[in-house]
C-alpha cells in the first residue's frame, strides 16, 4: 500500500502554499533554460541529405514544408528491429499528432525520423494510427552525423553501453524481445529531439537532446507528475494495441 500522510484542509493549504513557491522557482528556471536553448549558435548544414518519405525522396529543406522551423523526434526503430519500434518511443509517437496543427500555425513543422526502411515505417504508422510525416533515414549518413544513431564501431567505444549489452537488466532483456533485435543492434538507436531552422534558403542545425532527458519521454509522463500516486520505477511500457483489453 502507498504510504502517504493525511491532514486537515488547513494543513493541506499550508503545504500547498510552500509547494507553490517551489513551482514558481521551477517555472522561472524553465524560462531561463528555454532562453539559453534559443541562444545556442546555429550551425549551417553543409552536407546534402536525402530522405525516403511516403511521397518519395525529399531533401532536408523540403521536410520543412515551407515553414522556417523543423522539429523532429527520432523514434528508435532501426533496420534490425523485426517486431516494431521501441514501445517507449511509440508511446511518445502516439501523442505527436494533436499538437501539429498548433505548431504549424507557429511556423513549426513536426515530423518523426527512424532508420528502418520507409515501407516498414509506413506499415507501423498505419498500425499505430499516426498521421504525422514519418521519414526514413535508412542508408543515409544523417543519423550518424547528428548523433541520432551509433555505428557499430562507435558503440564498441562506449564502455557504459557495452556494459548494458553484456549485463542487461531484466527490463532491457524484455525490451529486446519487444523490438525483435539484439541489444548490440537495438541500443545503437538514440531517442532524440532535433531542431533545424531555415533562413534565406540555408538550413541550420539548432538543437538536439537525447534520452534520458525528461523531454524525451511520452507527454503523458508529465501528467503523471500531477497524480497522487507515483508510477512504478520501472514500468513495462506496452504499445497501445498490446495492453490488455480492459486497460485500453
Amino acid at each position: 500500500m502507498t504510504q502517504h500522510s493525511t491532514g486537515t484542509r488547513e494543513e493541506w493549504q499550508a503545504a500547498r502554499d510552500e509547494l507553490a513557491k517551489l513551482e514558481a522557482e521551477h517555472a522561472e528556471l524553465t524560462r531561463e533554460v528555454t532562453e539559453k536553448r534559443r541562444q545556442l549558435p546555429w550551425v549551417r548544414v553543409e552536407k546534402e541529405y536525402e530522405f525516403d518519405t511516403e511521397d518519395g525522396k525529399k531533401t532536408l529543406a523540403e521536410l520543412f514544408e515551407g515553414r522556417s522551423q523543423l522539429l523532429a523526434y527520432n523514434i528508435m526503430y532501426g533496420p534490425d528491429y523485426e517486431a516494431g519500434a521501441c514501445p517507449g518511443c511509440t508511446s511518445l509517437g502516439d501523442e505527436l499528432d494533436a499538437p501539429r496543427i498548433h505548431l504549424g500555425h507557429q511556423d513549426v513543422t513536426l515530423i518523426g525520423f527512424s532508420r528502418a526502411p520507409i515501407d516498414r515505417l509506413a506499415a507501423y504508422k498505419e498500425r499505430m494510427g499516426w498521421k504525422f510525416p514519418y521519414v526514413s533515414t535508412y542508408g543515409s549518413d544523417f543519423p550518424f552525423d547528428f548523433g541520432l544513431a551509433l555505428t557499430p564501431e562507435q558503440a564498441k567505444g562506449m564502455p557504459p553501453l557495452q556494459e548494458m549489452i553484456e549485463n542487461p537488466p531484466p527490463f532491457l532483456k524484455e525490451w529486446s524481445k519487444q523490438v525483435g533485435a539484439k541489444l548490440e543492434d537495438g541500443l545503437r538507436e538514440a531517442p532524440s529531439w532535433i531542431a533545424f531552422a531555415r533562413e534565406n534558403g540555408t538550413v541550420y542545425h539548432t538543437y538536439t537532446v537525447t534520452a534520458p532527458d525528461p523531454f524525451v519521454a511520452p507527454y503523458h509522463s508529465f501528467l503523471l507528475r500531477r497524480t497522487p500516486k507515483a508510477p512504478p520505477d520501472d514500468p513495462q511500457i506496452q504499445r497501445k494495441d498490446e495492453y490488455p483489453a480492459a486497460a485500453r
